[in-house]
């Protein structure tokens, strides 16, 4: 009983870490996709990013969704990386 309030106030830290940052999804509008490959390139640019759990890029759409861990990545890296493989992206507000 004497390590029940320890163990509570890490539990409690751990949770309130664990609030503070989460999971995000994030939409690019992605320029110059022409060609089958194109998509293959963005979701490579993109998953490069630490922070980056998954993303589906629609070449249709020319859109890319993100869903990145927020206090890893942010959304300003993610579009730079496409950007930077050639891609030209901005996240939609």
């Amino acid at each position: 009983m004497k390590f029940l309030p320890a163990a509570l106030f890490a539990l409690t830290v751990l949770f309130s870490q664990a609030v503070l940052a989460g999971e995000r999804t994030t939409v690019l509008d992605v320029e110059n996709m022409t060609c089958a490959l194109c998509p293959i390139t963005v979701s490579k640019a993109l998953k490069s990013v630490d922070g980056v759990s998954s993303v589906k890029v629609d070449m249709d759409a020319k859109t890319a969704t993100v869903v990145y861990d927020d206090a890893v990545a942010k959304r300003t890296e993610i579009a730079d990386a496409s950007t930077f493989a050639g891609y030209p992206a901005t996240a939609r507000k």
